[in-house]
C-alpha cells in the first residue's frame, strides 16, 4: 500500500513476514542515480528530523532514500527486535526499494543500530542489488567500554563500506575503528567528522553549526556512491 507523504516523500507498508509489517517513506528525485536504503538508530524512527533531513539533502545530491520502520519502533516499543527479525525487516526494505526503484542502484546503511543491523544481515546473506553499505555513526561498542567484537561480522562483508563517524563518538573509540577499518581493507573507507559526537552534533567552540556537519557527511556519501557507479 503507498499513500501520499509529506515533503513529497511517498509513504507505504512493508510486509516483513510472520505476521509483521512496518511503515516506510520513499523520497525519490526525478534526476536520481541511486536509491538509498536507510535505517534509523535504536532509540528513534524514521521520522527523527535528523533522518528526514538527511533524505531530504540526499535528495538534492541525486539520491533517493527509503527509509523504514523496525517492528519494534512500529509498535512504539523501547526494546529493539531480536536480530533475526531486524536483519528480515533491512531485507524486506531492499526488495521493496528495489521494486519501487528498479532502474536505480541500490546501496544500504543507516544510522547506528540500524547500519549495523543492515551490516549484519548483508553478512549472513547478501542484501539482492545493494553494490556498498554506508554507516552514520556505526557503534562500534558500547560507551565506556571500548572494544571491537561488533565489527566481527564485517570480516564476512564482500561489498565497499563507508563509515562516517564523529571524532568524539562515545560509540567508537577512534583508533579502534581506525585499525579495524586498515583490517578490511580496501572495500572500506573512513571520514572523520571532527570533533562530532555520535549524533553528530559539535561545539559551539568550533564555529560549526551540527547542519553544516550533516551536510559535509552527506556530501561524502554521496561521493563514494558516484565513485562505485
Amino acid at each position: 500500500m503507498t499513500t501520499g507523504g509529506a515533503g513529497g516523500d511517498a509513504a507505504m507498508t512493508i510486509a516483513v513476514g510472520g505476521g509483521a509489517a512496518v511503515s516506510a517513506l520513499l523520497h525519490l528525485p526525478p534526476a536520481a542515480r541511486a536509491c538509498y536504503v536507510l535505517a534509523h538508530g535504536a532509540g528513534a524512527g524514521m521520522q527523527h528530523p535528523f533522518m528526514s533531513a538527511a533524505a531530504a539533502e540526499l535528495g538534492a545530491l541525486g539520491i533517493a532514500t527509503l527509509r523504514y520502520q523496525f517492528p519494534y519502533m512500529e509498535r512504539r516499543s523501547r526494546r529493539p527486535d531480536p536480530p533475526a527479525l531486524c536483519h528480515a525487516t533491512v531485507r524486506a526494505a531492499t526488495l521493496e526499494a528495489a521494486r519501487r526503484a528498479p532502474a536505480l542502484p541500490l546501496f544500504a546503511g543507516g544510522r547506528s543500530f540500524g547500519g549495523r543491523m543492515t551490516s549484519q544481515a548483508q553478512a549472513l546473506e547478501p542484501l539482492p542489488g545493494v553494490r556498498g553499505l554506508a554507516f552514520l555513526g556505526f557503534p562500534l561498542h558500547p560507551a565506556g567500554r571500548a572494544a571491537d567484537s561488533r565489527a566481527d561480522h564485517l570480516s564476512r562483508v564482500q561489498i565497499p563500506m563507508l563509515f562516517l563517524q564523529g571524532t568524539r563518538d562515545a560509540l567508537a573509540e577512534r583508533a579502534l575503528l581506525e585499525s579495524l577499518v586498515a583490517r578490511l581493507g580496501s572495500r572500506a573507507s573512513l571520514v572523520w567528522a571532527e570533533e562530532a559526537d555520535h549524533s553528530f552534533h559539535v561545539p559551539a567552540r568550533t564555529g560549526r553549526k551540527d547542519a553544516q556537519v550533516r551536510s559535509a557527511l552527506l556530501e561524502a556519501l554521496s561521493a563514494w556512491v558516484d565513485r562505485l557507479l
